[in-house]
């Protein structure tokens, strides 16, 4: 993927499967790409459920003469090399599928004996029934927001080496709407971190009381930002946050 940056490569970025070179230019690719960042949001949960399943058995194993076979070990070679990058992505899908088939929810199926259970968040809930954004935003220091007609949130954020990553909680909007979360440097640059629709029921709200959680990225550095703002995409500011 160093020649160019696929779509396609969310579920390998999300897994942990590119290399150095490939990572470095999918973070660079994600600040400019929303699909691929919602796409990512949505894969994030999966990822974390299927960390550590290991690539499929060898199709081809030795047996007999086979395994002094040439061919066979040429095969076999082939089929591991391909597997590196793909094997284990396809088979989380498919672990994935088998999950959401029988009922179960993505994110509460890790094993507690596996590792130390996550901080509890909000609402006095643990980490396990969170979604990555929440879980990031439940476990920092949340910077509080100036809201209009109701708008109500705050940011959790963290310096990268590429740039500035953001946890936003939101509530007390309704749609429909699409609203964009925007970094904005002290030097006036405006960079949008992610984007949105806002249904018409709305986050946080009377009749859909839970809040949204959305993660964002911009390539300005924390240091070098203002504020943040959270927008519709008539320009109409619903939040302000101070950096």
């Amino acid at each position: 993927m160093t020649s160019r940056v696929e779509h396609t490569d969310v579920g390998a970025y999300a897994l942990g499967l590119l290399d150095e070179d490939d990572r470095l230019a999918f973070e660079a690719h994600l600040l400019g790409c929303n699909s691929c960042r919602y796409e990512l949001h949505e894969l994030s949960g999966v990822a974390n459920v299927l960390n550590g399943i290991g690539p499929v058995e060898d199709p081809y194993p030795p047996s007999g003469d086979r395994q002094d076979d040439v061919v066979g070990l040429l095969r076999r070679k082939k089929a591991a090399d391909r597997r590196a990058r793909r094997g284990t992505f396809l088979i989380g899908m498919a672990a994935a599928v088998t999950l959401v088939a029988g009922g179960l929810t993505i994110g509460t199926q890790l094993d507690a004996g596996d590792a130390a259970p996550l901080a509890q968040g909000q609402g006095g809930r643990m980490g396990t029934n969170m979604g990555p954004a929440e879980q990031f935003y439940a476990e920092g220091r949340p910077m509080q927001g100036e809201g209009v007609d109701g708008v109500t949130g705050g940011l959790v954020v963290e310096s990268k080496g590429w740039g500035t990553h953001a946890a936003l909680k939101l509530a007390g909007v309704k749609g429909p709407l699409q609203c964009e979360l925007v970094s904005v440097a002290k030097s006036g640059e405006r960079r949008v971190m992610t984007g949105w629709s806002v249904p018409p029921a709305g986050y946080g709200v009377p009749g859909s009381p839970d809040p949204l959680y959305m993660h964002g990225g911009s390539a300005t550095q924390l240091k070098d930002i203002d504020h943040f703002e959270v927008v519709t995409s008539g320009g109409k500011r619903l939040l302000t946050i101070p950096a």
